[in-house]
């Protein structure tokens, strides 16, 4: 098959070949920036946060009528109340770990700071950033980290503090990421860092694999993984239990948790929001994510069915225009395959000039977004892939009318004749 009375051909209709290759460019730029974005948002809603997630559940009350914290002595009152709740919540026969916490990965509400080596460092100026969990000798349990070197919290270890109070603990767990970071050797165990500027040493006794961060937001994704744990319960004007249940009863213990608390005291407020599982906490971290991943495949979608239509259509037209043309070389001779690879070839040359078009149109788009949105770089697979789908696409939607005009009869081209 000739290429060079097919470009003629293609000469002849300017309007409508350029109009599919630029439609065919703008889905391959669009369909390959969004599918990219597609797969960060599910990367994103999948990543493990570190917790063993099943039978976690987490309780946010706050005290109504209690002490401020802000004069002597409302810590420790504030101090006798939790450990209360703490009592009662762990005597519930079907808890298995409780832990006064005060955020959790995908909470969204976070407490920062910033690690160094030597102390004093301008809190700013540290070694690296950090987000911080205090808990008890409970917390490895309940959260289900795994603890890859060292030891966790012992009663020992653990003190109270009231939430606007300064306090450096003697001794911290960190995560592994920022282990790491600190000591990329791997001698992080028994080594001393300093905390947001501070000039008492703190001793490193355990390592977890994994705890991610409570926001879920973009200014986190430069210390997402390095946590650091401090073994202290916060007394202030609320608190935070997070609860592991024992298996298939979490429902149950979801639904108990208020009247037991109640029964201990009623100076609380407890809404409909206070208990939630971490199932719940995680899908309202990620609605956005999920949501966005949606309206792009929708998008998507939308652009391939239109891309699809167009070129059906304007294959048909020019099958209808050259209806008599088909007739004349089905009279000397040609096949129906031989028509139907004409329109087939056709079309790839008119794809394939709009892939061209749209590769280009593809990273210039990704690089609008990266400047912009902070996206990052679409890798190539992703072009090569879309390159492939427009190229398939066009050469399914094509396929029926193409069909058709092979089925011309030479008869009926001869009587036009």
């Amino acid at each position: 098959m000739k290429l060079h009375p097919m470009i003629a051909a293609l000469r002849r209709h300017k309007a409508g070949v350029v109009l599919i290759a630029l439609q065919i460019a703008l889905t391959l730029a669009i369909v390959c920036n969004a599918v990219f974005i597609i797969g960060q948002r599910i990367e994103r809603v999948n990543r493990p946060t570190g917790l063993v997630e099943d039978n976690l559940m987490l309780v946010t009350q706050s005290w109504v009528g209690a002490p401020s914290g802000d004069q002597p002595g409302d810590v420790e009152k504030l101090d006798s109340l939790l450990q209360a709740d703490l009592a009662a919540l762990r005597a519930m026969p079907d808890v298995e770990s409780v832990v006064p916490i005060n955020s959790l990965p995908l909470l969204n509400s976070s407490w920062t700071g910033s690690v160094a080596l030597k102390p004093g460092s301008d809190l700013r100026a540290g070694n690296a950033r950090s987000v911080y969990y205090f808990g008890d000798e409970h917390l490895l349990k309940t959260l289900g980290l795994k603890l890859v070197a060292g030891r966790g919290f012992t009663a020992a270890d653990v003190r109270n503090r009231g939430f606007r109070d300064s306090g450096t603990p003697a001794v911290i767990i960190v995560t592994k990421a920022l282990a790491d970071k600190l000591y990329p050797k791997g001698d992080a165990l028994g080594k001393a860092i300093y905390l947001d500027g501070g000039s008492s040493p703190s001793t490193i006794i355990g390592e977890v694999e994994r705890l991610q961060a409570p926001s879920t937001g973009s200014w986190v994704n430069g210390f997402l993984w390095n946590a650091t744990i401090e073994p202290f319960r916060l007394n202030a004007n609320f608190s935070r239990y997070a609860i592991r249940t024992r298996p298939g009863r979490l429902q149950a213990v979801m639904h108990a948790v208020p009247d037991v608390l109640y029964g201990v005291s009623r100076m609380r407020v407890l809404d409909d929001d206070s208990v939630k599982s971490f199932a719940q906490i995680r899908q309202e971290a990620y609605r956005s994510d999920v949501g966005m991943a949606i309206l792009m495949g929708v998008v998507c979608l939308i652009l391939l069915g239109v891309t699809a239509a167009g070129i059906v259509g304007l294959t048909s037209f020019w099958v209808g225009q050259r209806h008599r043309q088909i007739g004349v070389r089905r009279a000397l001779g040609a096949r129906k395959i031989d028509i139907l690879h004409y329109f087939q070839m056709e079309n790839l040359l008119i794809s394939g000039a709009g892939a061209l078009i749209g590769l280009g149109l593809a990273i210039g788009l990704n690089m609008l977004l990266m400047k912009h949105f902070e996206m990052d770089r679409l890798p190539v697979l992703y072009v090569l892939a879309g390159i492939v789908v427009v190229m398939a696409l066009g050469q399914g939607a094509v396929f029926v009318p193409a069909r058709r005009a092979s089925n011309v009869p030479p008869v009926v081209a001869t009587r036009s004749v």
